[in-house]
């Protein structure tokens, strides 16, 4: 009879969202990850709440692997409804957005649907980053730590870590900085190896993802450049075959 508690094996054979990263990465050379925000501090309003899900539904239709949501709700716009509708309409995992910083996020982000859920280093303490990757894993929903400098850097190395993010952009700035695809350029090779990179924010269009992926990303997150877009699946598809249509 089974006890109820996850092993890190076990976890680790079950945690779907960088097991749909990998394997799109393996198969195009880089995966596209959707990031959906309802606005944002740099570009204002982006995508209008009711048409979040099925825009989410069109672009697992264009091949993205895996869906991003904001939850944020005073800067981004997001909430927990916005997630939840998203997660039973789109049939892959979804990672939640926000600033976590209890234990308790990490149980509402489950309820809410959520498969992963980002831990922002330059957020948290070397301590408390380390204790909510830990619930995170304990509680069977994967951890994305982001990390923006070598400081950060720094507070994850430690950690049993299967994905890490490096925002190109600064999130103590609610990004409103000039930042490009140089920051993962500059910063991963500072990282474990063996860990499977998501270059996050900044990438405006096929020429960054080749960048990241040039550089040792395995996937790219990119909200903007898509939600933008007069066709955000048609674009979606343009950054996604990136690495194909330059061969």
């Amino acid at each position: 009879m089974s006890t109820g508690v996850f092993t890190r094996e076990d976890f680790f054979a079950r945690a779907a969202f960088s097991c749909r990263l990998m394997k799109k990465s393996r198969y195009d050379g880089i995966a596209v990850i959707p990031d959906i925000k309802i606005k944002s501090p740099a570009e204002g309003a982006l995508v209008p709440p009711a048409d979040a899900a099925g825009l989410a539904a069109e672009l697992v239709k264009a091949g993205a692997p895996v869906i991003s949501v904001v939850t944020e709700s005073e800067h981004y716009g997001g909430s927990a409804a916005l997630l939840e509708k998203i997660a039973v309409t789109v049939p892959v995992p979804v990672l939640r957005k926000d600033f976590i910083r209890r234990r308790e996020q990490l149980g509402e982000s489950i309820a809410m649907g959520a498969s992963a859920v980002l831990l922002i280093a330059s957020m948290l303490d070397r301590d408390l980053l380390a204790h909510l990757a830990e619930d995170a894993l304990a509680l069977g929903l994967e951890p994305l730590v982001e990390v923006h400098s070598r400081e950060d850097i720094e507070k994850a190395r430690h950690l049993d870590l299967r994905l890490i993010g490096i925002n190109n952009r600064n999130i103590l700035e609610l990004e409103t900085d000039s930042g490009t695809v140089a920051t993962t350029e500059r910063l991963i090779k500072y990282l474990p190896e063996g860990i499977f990179v998501v270059s996050e924010s900044a990438v405006r269009g096929p020429e960054d993802v080749r960048r990241a992926a040039s550089a040792g990303a395995g996937a790219v997150l990119v909200g903007t450049a898509i939600l933008k877009a007069p066709d955000p699946a048609g674009m979606y598809r343009e950054l996604a075959e990136a690495l194909v249509r330059h061969q």
